[in-house]
This record gives C-alpha cells, sequence and structure tokens, in this order.
C-alpha cells in the first residue's frame, strides 16, 4: 500500500488560492458595460447632494435678478466645470448649472452684486440661562428607625409619610409635626421599596425578603402578598391610572401583578443584572427601569415588550425619576445624571459634578432636581439648562461615622416645598427653601462658556 502524502496547512491553502485564481482567472478581462444614462445619474445625484444648497440659493437669486431685468453675468471657471458635470440636465430639479456656485464679486464688475447670495455661518446654539431657585436648607431631622432608611413614600393627600429601614419595620410620621405615628412590622428583612395608593386606602411595600405586601391602612394589616419574585426585590412603583403594581430587583426581572387578583400579568425580562429603579406613567412608554447592567429600558405595559435600550450609560443606573409635567425623565449613574426625552427615550443633555455612586433623585414641579449620592453629597440642579445652581454634603448624626453619610432615598411631598431624604445614619432629614434667600444673596453664577456637555 502507498502511504498517503501529507502537506502542511499553508501548502493546502496556497494550492486552494491557486485552484480559485485559475477558475476565475478567465472572466478577469472582461470589464462590465457602462451604461451613459446610469453615469450621468450618478453624477447629477453627486452634483446635487454636494452643491444643492447653492444650487437652490443661487437659482433664487436668478430668478430675482430675471425680475429686475439684470440678467448680466461674469464669467466663472469654476461655474463651467459644473456646468460641464452636470451637462446630462436635471430636469426633475431643474437646476440652474449656468448659476450652479456663486460667482465672485469683484470690484471691477457691478453685475456681479446683483447674483451674488450670501450664505451666512449658522448661529452658535445659545444655551439658555437658567431660571433662579432659591437654596435649599435643613429643616428637621427625624431619628426612630434602628437601622439605615432605605426608602420613603409620601401619601397623596400630603399629611403623612412612610420610610422603610434595615430594621424591618415601615414607619409612618406625621408631615408637619415629624412625629411618629404608627409602626408596622412583618417583614422579616430590609424594606427596600414603598409606594401609596393615591386612589386606595393601601401602602406596598417590597423588601430584601422576596416578599411584596399590601397594607390596608384602616386595619393596618397585610391583606395581600405577592409571590414570584426569586430574589431581594429592591423596588416598586404603581401605575397612575391602572390598578397595577410594578415591583422589580435582583433577579434582573420587572414583574407587573394586578393590584386585586394578585395575578403576575408580564414578567418583563431583558436585563441581565439587579434592577434597582423603576417607574411607571400613564403616556408610553408606560414603565421604565434602570439597571445595574449600565442600560435603561423602556417598556410597553400592555404587550409587556421592550420598546427600546438606553446604552449610553457606563456604570450601572440605581435611580430614574419622571419630570412631574414634562414628557422627560432622568437617570443617574456614576459617571453621570442623562435626561430624557419620552417616547423614545432621545437623549437631551448630561449633568456632570458627582463623583459617586447615585442613589436617589426626585424632581419638583418648579424644575428643580436634586441627587443624592452614597457618601452625603446632595446636588440641586435646575432641570432645563442642567445648571447646578447648590451642593453640600449632609451631615451625620453625633455619634455616627463619616462613612455613615449616604443618602438611600428622597422624595418632594405633594406641593414640592418640602424634600424628605432617608439616611445611612438611620435618620429622616426633611429640607426646605431658604426664604430669607434672593436673587441679589445668591445670584445665578451662570457661565456658558466654560460648559463642554457630551452628547451622548
Amino acid at each position: 500500500m502507498e502511504e498517503v502524502q501529507r502537506h502542511s496547512v499553508h501548502t493546502l491553502v496556497f494550492r486552494s488560492l491557486k485552484r480559485t485564481h485559475d477558475f476565475f482567472v478567465a472572466n478577469q478581462s472582461l470589464m462590465p458595460e457602462i451604461d451613459e444614462s446610469l453615469e450621468k445619474m450618478k453624477f447629477n445625484i453627486k452634483a446635487r447632494d454636494t452643491y444643492g444648497l447653492v444650487f437652490d440659493r443661487t437659482a433664487k437669486a436668478k430668478h430675482l435678478a430675471a425680475l429686475r431685468g439684470d440678467s448680466g453675468r461674469p464669467e466663472h471657471p469654476v461655474q463651467d466645470s459644473v456646468l460641464a458635470i452636470t451637462a446630462g440636465g436635471e430636469s426633475d430639479h431643474a437646476i440652474n448649472t449656468q448659476t450652479a456656485l456663486l460667482p465672485t464679486s469683484s470690484a471691477g464688475s457691478q453685475n456681479s452684486t446683483s447674483n451674488t447670495v450670501q450664505i451666512l455661518p449658522k448661529k452658535a446654539p445659545t444655551i439658555p440661562k437658567p431660571k433662579w431657585h432659591a437654596p435649599w436648607k435643613l429643616y428637621r431631622v427625624i431619628s426612630g428607625h434602628l437601622g439605615w432608611v432605605r426608602c420613603v413614600a409620601v401619601e397623596p393627600g400630603n399629611e403623612w409619610f412612610a420610610t422603610g429601614a434595615a430594621d424591618r419595620v415601615i414607619k409612618i410620621w406625621d408631615l408637619a409635626s415629624g412625629k411618629l405615628k404608627l409602626s408596622l412590622t412583618g417583614h422579616v428583612s430590609t424594606v427596600r421599596g414603598l409606594c401609596v395608593s393615591p386612589r386606595h386606602p393601601y401602602l406596598f411595600s417590597c423588601g430584601e425578603d422576596r416578599q411584596v405586601k399590601c397594607w390596608d391602612l384602616e386595619y393596618n394589616k397585610v391583606i395581600r402578598h405577592y409571590h414570584g419574585h426569586l430574589s431581594a426585590v429592591y423596588t416598586m412603583s404603581l401605575h397612575p391610572t391602572i390598578d397595577v403594581l410594578v415591583t422589580a430587583g435582583r433577579d434582573s426581572t420587572a414583574r407587573v401583578w394586578d393590584m386585586r387578583t394578585k395575578a403576575n400579568i408580564h414578567t418583563l425580562g431583558g436585563h441581565t443584572n439587579t434592577v434597582a429603579s423603576v417607574v411607571c406613567q400613564a403616556a408610553n412608554p408606560q414603565v421604565i427601569t434602570g439597571s445595574h447592567d449600565s442600560t435603561v429600558r423602556l417598556w410597553d405595559l400592555a404587550a409587556g415588550k421592550s420598546m427600546g435600550t438606553l446604552t449610553n450609560h457606563k456604570k450601572s443606573v440605581r435611580s430614574i425619576v419622571l419630570h412631574p409635567s414634562l414628557y422627560m425623565f432622568a437617570s443617574a449613574s456614576p459617571d453621570n445624571i442623562k435626561q430624557w426625552r419620552c417616547p423614545e427615550g432621545n437623549f437631551i443633555q448630561n449633568l456632570n459634578g458627582h463623583n459617586a455612586i447615585v442613589n436617589a433623585m426626585a424632581v419638583n414641579p418648579e424644575g428643580v432636581l436634586v441627587s443624592g449620592g452614597d457618601n452625603g453629597t446632595m446636588f440641586f440642579w435646575d432641570w432645563r439648562t442642567g445648571y447646578n445652581f447648590q451642593r453640600f454634603q449632609a451631615a451625620v448624626q453625633p455619634g455616627s461615622m463619616d462613612s455613615e453619610a449616604g443618602i438611600f432615598s428622597m422624595t418632594f411631598d405633594v406641593s414640592g416645598s418640602r424634600l424628605i431624604t432617608t439616611e445611612a445614619d438611620k435618620t429622616i432629614k426633611i429640607y426646605k427653601e431658604d426664604d430669607e434667600a434672593s436673587e441679589e444673596s445668591h445670584p445665578v453664577n451662570w457661565r456658558p462658556e466654560i460648559l463642554k456637555r457630551r452628547k451622548y
């Protein structure tokens, strides 16, 4: 038996290339036939694409000159070259090729001035001056929880607010006096999310024990449990017009629940990491989620499917807030805060300045956006222009370590005049506007030339 001769890979590849070359070499000399009409069309399209604006303006100028009875035109060599390019004619667009480019006006030619059209440079976009907002100051500190205070929700009647903490207790406080009204126990781990229904006497809560509870505030008892999450539930939101509840958490999903039947209507899957924030609104997109996978997703609630994914952030998105009156929302990440326009999620601008993890944001009807960081820093922004008009470090309580200066959640009351924050030093802080401040004492330090906004 003859031994089969083994060749190297390089030899086999070379032979394959040679066979391919020999196979196709016969067709190499045959060039495709040139269609003159297609060539003319190509030149016309290129000329229109490059000089379309000039064609239109000079055609108008020629028309005006003809109306005035001024038909003189100086010879121009560049025009003749464009005339040659577009000699095929473009009857559909009625381009006047004799005035394809602007004639250069000279001192000796009087007729050229009437044909010359000045193309003015576009004005640079001006950044509007921000509206003046009064600075905010600390108004009240409430203590009572025995652990990190992780979430807060204000009742629609603006009489009380609820907080949930790592001590597994939900506490209800009087908004006017700051006094404790009620404590609700039932969770067996940290309470991470709260919301109050505007149409029912219900308070909803979720926590790291994977439980989602509905409390009847007339009896102060749990009346429903929503079972389905596979891990800790970090955030929740009520739909403003439909009786559905949306919860999300560490199992990378957001779940839509029928408030009354406890049925899991949709499971919104697509994120690849913890979903840290969810908000609902009446118009599309009805649900918006932010995740530790650095993306923001827009969801169609009726179909239970994703309408789009915003991938502009480079780090985890831990907070999303809807503007109360504009069709816009903001998302917060350690790299920056980004503003978007609904429904497609068109990017508007970046708000730069935070150099920490941003856990929470809130916005009031006056256009004051507040963001709170993991290191206790609070930034106050003008929503429209992105101007940072105030920033300060939240003070920790006596006896607390500096590392406990973290802000976990925040919200404005219904009127927008009080800001409630929950913090790592186990306190709840309430802020209000400084009544004594004026535009003269706290002027707007607006220097738009130093703003370098990245458009992504």
